[in-house]
C-alpha cells in the first residue's frame, strides 16, 4: 500500500511514470523502508497504463460491492397502550465522618486557611 501511494502521489505531482527509483527516493526521504520485490511487482503491473483507466476500473470494481446500508432507521413512535418506564431513584452518597480534626487542607479545625 505504501508503494501504490507513492507512486500515486509521483503521478499527482507531474510523473507521468515512476520508475521504481523514484518511488524508492520518495519513501526513503520521508524515513520509509522499501520492499523491492513488491515495488518492482507494482511499477511492472503500472507499466504502460494511464493512472485515469485504472481508477475507472476500479471504481466499476467498487461499485459490485454496493455502497452500503444507510445506517438504522428511526424508531417507531411508541403508542399510547405502552407502559412509562420506571423512574430510577438517584442515590444518595453517604460523606465519610473523618473524626473532624482536619480541614481540606490539613490543619485543625477552627485555625481556618489563614487568609480567609
Amino acid at each position: 500500500m505504501k508503494h501504490m501511494a507513492a507512486y500515486l502521489m509521483l503521478v499527482l505531482g507531474g510523473n507521468a511514470s515512476p520508475t521504481a527509483a523514484d518511488v524508492t527516493k520518495a519513501l526513503e526521504t520521508v524515513g520509509v523502508a522499501v520492499d523491492s520485490a513488491r515495488l518492482d511487482a507494482l511499477i511492472k503491473e503500472m507499466a504502460g497504463k494511464e493512472l485515469s483507466e485504472i481508477l475507472e476500473e476500479g471504481t466499476s470494481l467498487l461499485a459490485k460491492f454496493g455502497g452500503g446500508g444507510g445506517g438504522g432507521g428511526g424508531g417507531a413512535a411508541a403508542g399510547g397502550d405502552a407502559a412509562a418506564p420506571a423512574e430510577k431513584e438517584p442515590e444518595v452518597e453517604e460523606e465519610m465522618d473523618m473524626g473532624g480534626s482536619m480541614d481540606m487542607f490539613g490543619g485543625d479545625e477552627g485555625e481556618g486557611g489563614g487568609d480567609y
